[in-house]
């Protein structure tokens, strides 16, 4: 089978499909595509299965790539990232063990320390690229499970959970929700929370980190960009306090720990390089294609025991060797998603992370000071690249933030802070310009005022 025809043709749809990013609305056509949903007897030319598809599908997608998408916390996809990815599937390679895949394993090594550089992380800690921040929770606090037992005498490799010390988990009350899931997923339970206190912003307050802090085996896992408000708990702080009290520490940095990449915005999540463990995706500010999460850990005895696995017929290298890539990962076999970050932290280079993270701040900073000049508009909180509005009272926030989805310009999510209705501004997109900012909150402002008419 000659393959250059259908990987010409899907170029050129992707090709169209970037084309039309900038300008095309950002909602979906449909919520219901009229995509084939009957498993035919006889083989389908490949050809034409990827031009249904690409014709069937179109109407159901959301522009998650627009420059003026600002749901959720969704980056872009670099090219630089999507042609490697591209390459990663075509090589098709398991980048489970070093020995059978020595080529992305080295491209991954290599990624690995330019991100431990450019977020100021200790140049010796252990990394793991993963699919995201979920399973980077899940790697890191698996290290962390680890070492906390193992320092009280309890193997929990060995022996599991049953038997050992309780873990207390020490969270600000504005924690992500992914990281309570990682604690299901090792088996530690909700009940093993304490929620400490918040300020206004939803970053933790040391005095009350202090107060719930009482030795035995702990974990305190603090934020560096809150999901609402982009507020990063104080790092310096925190860090000390648990220190003092023998606990680990771990930062869920999904975004924000990105802010370390600019001079101009490190101060923002000053003391974070204390912590023990960290997670950041970098499908997020980064704009590497989905799915892609990276966790460091500084105990890399600890990250290896939690994940290392061996077996007769996996032939590790000598020690000295190569790095082992299922050393560090929950998966077995995996794709070499390290690939895309490498192509897309080289082809931005650390002036070009820097800008991006300044300019997608200095969007938020300009989305914030234009709304709370609007008429009706309140703006709730504001930090990094995230930005909280209310048009009113709940309900007209919500009719606006719906009107303003389905007139497609672009496309704010919605959440709730301290009880009450907000339109949540995300500014993630690689290409995302001043002028995307101002049309946005042109179409905003007019959604607003469509409510107050019909009302």
């Amino acid at each position: 089978m000659d393959v250059r025809p259908l990987l010409h043709r899907v170029a050129d749809e992707a090709g169209d499909w970037f084309d039309a990013l900038p300008e095309r609305p950002v909602h979906a056509a449909t919520a219901e595509p009229a995509i084939t949903g009957v498993l035919g007897d006889d083989p389908t030319d490949p050809a034409t299965v990827v031009a249904d598809l690409a014709r069937e599908t179109s109407p159901g997608l959301l522009a998650f790539g627009s420059p003026r998408f600002f749901g959720f916390v969704i980056g872009g996809a670099h090219p630089a990232g999507v042609a490697a990815d591209w390459l990663a599937t075509a090589w098709d390679q398991n980048a489970g063990l070093a020995g059978p895949a020595p080529g992305v394993t080295e491209v991954e090594a290599i990624a690995g320390a330019w991100a431990l550089d450019l977020l100021g992380l200790p140049e010796d800690a252990s990394f793991a690229f993963v699919t995201g921040c979920q399973m980077a929770h899940v790697t890191a606090l698996a290290a962390a499970r680890h070492r906390v037992l193992a320092d009280a005498g309890h193997d929990v490799e060995r022996d599991g959970l049953v038997g050992g010390p309780p873990i207390r988990i020490v969270v600000g009350e504005e924690r992500h929700v992914t990281v309570d899931r990682a604690l299901r997923f090792l088996g530690i339970g909700a009940a093993a929370i304490e929620a400490v206190a918040v300020d206004e912003a939803g970053a933790m307050r040391p005095d009350a980190l202090r107060e719930a802090l009482r030795g035995g085996p702990t974990i305190v896992i603090a934020q560096a960009g809150n999901v609402n408000t982009g507020a990063t708990d104080p790092m310096d702080a925190v860090c000390e306090a648990a220190g003092e009290a023998g606990a680990w520490v771990h930062v869920d940095g999904a975004f924000g720990l990105w802010a370390a990449a600019s001079p101009s915005r490190r101060g923002l999540v000053r003391g974070v390089e204390h912590a023990d463990s960290w997670t950041t995706d970098a499908h997020k500010w980064l704009n590497v294609p989905y799915d892609s999460g990276l966790a460091f850990v500084r105990d890399t005895e600890a990250h290896r025991a939690a994940m290392a696995v061996t077996a007769a017929y996996l032939v590790h290298e000598h020690d000295g060797g190569p790095r082992e890539p299922m050393d560090w990962t929950p998966e077995f076999s995996r794709r070499a998603r390290g690939v895309a970050v490498y192509a897309t932290l080289r082809a931005l280079g650390r002036s070009g992370v820097a800008e991006l993270v300044d300019r997608l701040c200095d969007c938020a900073d300009r989305f914030a000071e234009r709304l709370a000049a609007a008429d009706g508009f309140e703006v709730v909180a504001h930090g990094l690249n995230q930005v909280l509005v209310r048009a009113g009272d709940d309900e007209h926030t919500r009719a606006t933030l719906a009107a303003t989805q389905a007139e497609g310009t672009c496309w704010p999510s919605g959440t709730t802070w301290r009880g009450r209705s907000c339109i949540r501004i995300s500014v993630s997109n690689w290409q995302t310009t001043f002028d995307d900012v101002d049309r946005s909150v042109e179409a905003l402002v007019r959604a607003a005022a469509r409510q107050i008419a019909t009302t």
